[in-house]
Formats: C-alpha cells, sequence, structure tokens
C-alpha cells in the first residue's frame, strides 16, 4: 500500500479524495486543522465508518512547520489541498487567508525537500484566471486576481513551480473548475440553492447571470490522484473542469425542477453580491491536457451529479441552515 498524505482531508473536496485513495488501495493520513471541538474529521466523519477507520488522522496547523514536516515524515506522495478557500472571507482576513495559503503551502514544499518525498499534488484553483478572457481556458490563459483568495493561490501555484524548478521538486499543481456534489457545505452557492429549495417556497440569491464550469466532486478527486500517478505530469498545470459552462441562474432552475416542488426565485439581493470588480463572469475549462497527460476526463454529467447531491443533502438537512450563508 503506497503511503500519502492529504492536507485539508476534513473539507469538501479532501474527504472525496480520501474517499477515493481508500477505495484505490492507498494507505492514507489525513492532516486536518486542530481544534478544540470534538469533530475533527471535519467531513471525514460523513464517510462510511469501514473507511473512518483506516484513516490516520494527524490534527495540525499548517502554518507550523515543523509539524508538517512530522506529518510527512513516511508518506510517498503528498496532497496540498489544505486552504482558507471562502473568497468572501478572504475579503475581511486577508492577511490570515495569505499566511494559511502561502506559508502553508511553502511548508509542504519545505517538507518534500528535507524528506525526498516522491510526488507532491499542488491544489489550486480556476479562481485563478479570474473573468475569461477567452474560452474555453486553457493553462496559458492569463491570471488576474480577483480576490485576495484568488491572490494567495496565484503566489502558492508560484512557489510550487519554482521548487520544480529550482530544486526538481517532484510536484504537480491543478486547477479544479467549480466543484460540486455531497458533503459540500452551504458556503457554496448548488447547495445553498438546493437546501432553500427544499425547505423554503423561495430562493434568495446574488448574481445568477455569471457562467460557472461544474465538476462533480468524485471526478474531480479522482483527476488528483490520477495526477500523482502520472510522472509527464510533474512541473505542470493541469486544469480540471467539464469543459462545459452554464449560468448560475440556469443551474438553480435545473436544481428547482429536479426537485419538483413550486419555488420562486429573488435575485440581485446586494447583500449577497460580491463587489462589482471581484466578480468573475465566467469559466469554462479546456481539459485536453488533463486528457492527454493523465489520462482524466469527467465521468458524472450535470443532471446525474446534481441529483445525486439532492439526495444527499436531502437525506442530511439537519447539517444545514439554509439562512446562514449568503451567496
Amino acid at each position: 500500500m503506497k503511503k500519502v498524505l492529504v492536507t485539508g482531508a476534513g473539507g469538501f473536496i479532501g474527504s472525496h479524495l480520501v474517499e477515493v485513495l481508500l477505495r484505490a488501495g492507498y494507505a492514507v493520513r489525513a492532516l486536518t486543522r486542530y481544534t478544540s471541538a470534538a469533530n475533527r474529521f471535519g467531513n471525514l466523519n460523513l464517510l462510511p465508518a469501514e473507511l473512518r477507520a483506516q484513516i490516520d488522522l494527524y490534527p495540525a496547523d499548517l502554518r507550523d512547520a515543523e509539524a508538517v514536516r512530522k506529518a510527512m515524515q513516511g508518506v510517498e506522495v503528498v496532497f496540498h489541498l489544505g486552504a482558507i478557500i471562502a473568497i468572501p472571507y478572504s475579503y475581511q482576513h486577508p492577511e490570515e487567508t495569505a499566511a494559511v495559503n502561502l506559508i502553508g503551502t511553502l511548508n509542504v514544499l519545505q517538507a518534500m525537500r528535507q524528506l525526498g518525498t516522491a510526488r507532491g499534488v499542488i491544489v489550486s484553483t480556476s479562481e485563478v484566471y479570474g473573468t475569461a478572457q477567452y474560452t474555453p481556458i486553457d493553462e496559458k490563459h492569463p491570471l488576474q486576481p480577483q480576490s485576495p483568495y484568488a491572490a494567495t493561490k496565484i503566489g502558492a501555484e508560484a512557489l510550487a513551480i519554482s521548487f520544480q524548478r529550482s530544486f526538481g521538486t517532484p510536484v504537480t499543481v491543478v486547477r479544479p473548475f467549480n466543484t460540486y456534489g455531497p458533503r459540500q457545505s452551504a458556503r457554496a452557492v448548488i447547495p445553498t440553492i438546493i437546501s432553500q429549495a427544499l425547505t423554503q417556497d423561495v430562493v434568495r440569491l446574488g448574481a445568477v447571470h455569471t457562467y460557472r464550469d461544474y465538476t462533480y466532486a468524485e471526478d474531480t478527486a479522482r483527476g488528483l490522484m490520477l495526477a500523482a500517478e502520472s510522472e509527464a505530469a510533474i512541473g505542470q498545470v493541469i486544469n480540471l473542469g467539464t469543459g462545459e459552462t452554464n449560468t448560475i441562474g440556469a443551474i438553480a432552475e435545473l436544481i428547482i425542477g429536479l426537485i419538483g416542488r413550486p419555488v420562486r426565485l429573488i435575485t440581485g439581493e446586494a447583500e449577497r453580491l460580491r463587489p462589482e470588480a471581484s466578480e468573475v463572469l465566467r469559466l469554462q475549462s479546456d481539459n485536453r491536457l488533463a486528457a492527454s497527460l493523465i489520462g482524466w476526463r469527467p465521468q458524472i454529467g450535470l443532471r446525474e451529479g446534481l441529483q445525486r447531491t439532492i439526495d444527499w443533502i436531502a437525506a442530511h438537512l439537519d447539517l444545514f441552515d439554509p439562512a446562514k450563508f449568503q451567496v
């Protein structure tokens, strides 16, 4: 069994990656952010018990270089997903966002050098592209940070590629486009729409004219695993997206149709909008490099993925407060 470390393992994509890796036969150490709360597993608590029992849990803070190095001892591959990911939070707390996303990534890279870790997958985001200058967006598209979060992810990418070029550190940068699926919190737009539509007669949203490329979480997780298994991917930056794009308004209408109950949309509420210059208007992935380098193509279509997500949220409504987050 190949032993791997997943940072940010208790998060949404992290928990799906842990599940995919365990089912593929990997031994997984899960680095989660330490808190004094009893629930240190985060979304890993929602995995089947037989999988959860296999996880080697390691609570730590990415900003602690020694803790990161200890977590990486004895592992052959590190998947670095740990980050502050909420864009609205980055407006209010840019210093914390920069410290976790940049210093945390630097600590992972330094530990790779010190320990001779065989492979690293550094997980970035399609937000680094900003509003598309052309579509579909390939990996050579200009980078345009439109939020403090996006800026920190560009910096983290640059650190990773610089380590590969300067020290031969065997890393791959992966840019997932908008991932959705079970276990995603209501901070994201799709679970916000679903949880409201299941429980209320009105769905309240901010901007609905923006276009996004939505990828099902299991597909994203499988792409990260394939990136780690491909020697050709070392030193590369790779998009993970479906290549299709839809407005948030169209996604909302599709979700309401799948749920099958009358729900009214109220859109454009000021408190739910990003600052105007920060709003990314269009994202659409060119995924040809992922297909050629790591053999990845999405397998779960949008309607199927949304139905799976609706079914999961309907079975876990106790985890959602539809009025709590502003999207």
